[in-house]
């Protein structure tokens, strides 16, 4: 038998994760294993053009513009939940204050 001379390349064995927990994370895994099957078509040139045009729409400005404006757009919904709430409150707290001063002043609108 001949000894060939060549060395052999071993695959690296890829650990096999866990199923996220929650949809969220399962959902994570899932984008992250697409990420990785079309960066490494991207790398053998074996990638559609649908893929190679997702990714360059996905580094460009007017892409990452796009998600700073709709994080910060998320960000000025939360503020004006918390505003609402808040105001809620305060106006709760109003009416505990002048129904306890009518109490102080001998009214009782409560018939």
């Amino acid at each position: 038998m001949a000894k060939s001379t060549e060395p052999i390349k071993a695959k690296p064995k890829k650990r096999r994760q866990a199923p996220g927990v929650t949809i969220q994370a399962r959902e994570n895994q899932i984008i992250s294993l697409a990420f990785d099957l079309v960066e490494d078509r991207i790398k053998k040139g074996t990638a559609t053009s649908q893929e190679v045009t997702q990714f360059i729409k996905l580094g460009s400005s007017v892409a990452q513009l796009e998600k700073i404006k709709l994080e910060n757009e998320n960000k000025l919904l939360i503020a004006r939940t918390e505003s609402i709430a808040s105001q809620k409150k305060v106006e709760e707290l109003y009416e505990k204050a002048i129904k306890q001063m009518a109490i102080y002043q001998g009214r009782d609108d409560e018939q």
